[in-house]
């Protein structure tokens, strides 16, 4: 009687399988924090603005620490897909912010729109910059 042959499990299938895994809780946390403070009428989206922001830089500050210490291999590129591209992916959210400036344009906020998806966009970046940053220094300084 022959054994039976072990099935691996193809890799990108594993990466894609933890990216669900940690988006499936990202999303669902954006969720309840979203429904716990939903936008007023015409008003700015501070719960998706403080999502995406926090999440900018939490993201920053995975990335840069990751690869400080090494390549993306391993438990790095399982903490890389799991946290970062699937946690904070789900997390984050890029079609809510196109929603609620395109709701906001619609509904005759014009300026508030515009300012909305201007300060989303550069208060994000710099909120990644920022993280990086910390992250450096917290590993002692430049790689």
């Amino acid at each position: 009687m022959s054994q039976p042959v072990p099935m691996s499990v193809p890799a990108w299938l594993r990466s894609a399988g933890l990216v669900a895994l940690g988006g499936a809780v990202g999303t669902g946390a954006r969720a309840v924090l979203e429904a716990a403070a939903p936008a007023a009428p015409g008003g700015v989206p501070w719960t998706t603005f403080g999502i995406n922001l926090l999440g900018s830089f939490v993201l920053g500050v995975l990335l840069e620490s990751l690869a400080r210490r090494g390549t993306d291999q391993g438990r790095r590129r399982v903490a890389r897909l799991l946290c970062g591209s699937g946690l904070l992916g789900g997390f984050t959210t890029y079609s809510a912010f196109v929603a609620e400036t395109e709701r906001l344009l619609a509904g005759g906020a014009t300026l508030t729109g515009m300012g909305y998806a201007v300060a989303s966009v550069v208060i994000g970046v710099g909120s990644a910059v920022l993280g990086i940053v910390v992250a450096r220094r917290a590993h002692g300084g430049e790689r």
